[in-house]
């Protein structure tokens, strides 16, 4: 059984470093080729994890630590999001992702929608959030129109190095996604 344990200060070194890994090797095999820079970047991962409201939590399987989760919860108005969540290289495709989605659900459950954002280019990520985890796509960010909220240090060469998909996720039966979608102005 997957289960959430709060990350501590000692811990958030190794938290960083575990999440980049994971973002670095879709990343690489998108590029095909290696890159400099750590991404996310230190200083992204830090204002995520120093957010108010932001919990941190390392993913927990049979004891050991399988991949990581920083969510950001608004306790007055129940919109929680999703700033980073991975899965430890090699121990992907395993249901480890969505058992903890349904950790982090359950952890949570006065949440009223749920977002988060991933790059254009992760079809594994957009699967797993469309298809396993129910969220639907209401946003593309890009050179056009750019995420409002983005405040990312990294330096981006490419013109479509921006390109994010916004996923929502309403708790609840249509009627309130649908207001969900009204009150997010789309």
């Amino acid at each position: 059984m997957v289960k959430l344990q709060k990350a501590d200060l000692g811990s958030l070194s190794e938290f960083k470093t575990a999440l980049q890994d994971s973002f670095r090797v879709a990343i690489e095999a998108d590029l095909g080729q290696p890159i400099e820079a750590p991404i996310p970047s230190d200083k992204d991962i830090e204002q995520s994890i120093a957010e108010a409201g932001a919990a941190t939590y390392w993913i927990m399987a049979n004891h050991q630590r399988v991949g990581g989760a920083v969510v950001v919860i608004d306790e007055i108005s129940n919109r929680n999001s999703l700033s980073f969540f991975f899965i430890l290289t090699g121990l992907q495709s395993r249901g480890l992702g969505l058992q903890a989605w349904k950790a982090i659900e359950r952890e949570y459950p006065n949440t009223k929608v749920w977002e988060t954002v991933t790059p254009y280019f992760e079809k594994r990520n957009i699967h797993f959030y469309v298809n396993r985890c129910g969220f639907k796509i209401v946003e593309f960010y890009n050179k056009f129109h750019p995420d409002p909220h983005q405040v990312s240090d990294q330096v981006h060469k490419e013109e479509d190095d921006d390109e994010m998909f916004r996923f929502m996720k309403v708790m609840g039966s249509e009627s309130d996604y649908n207001s969900a979608v009204y009150m997010s102005g789309l």
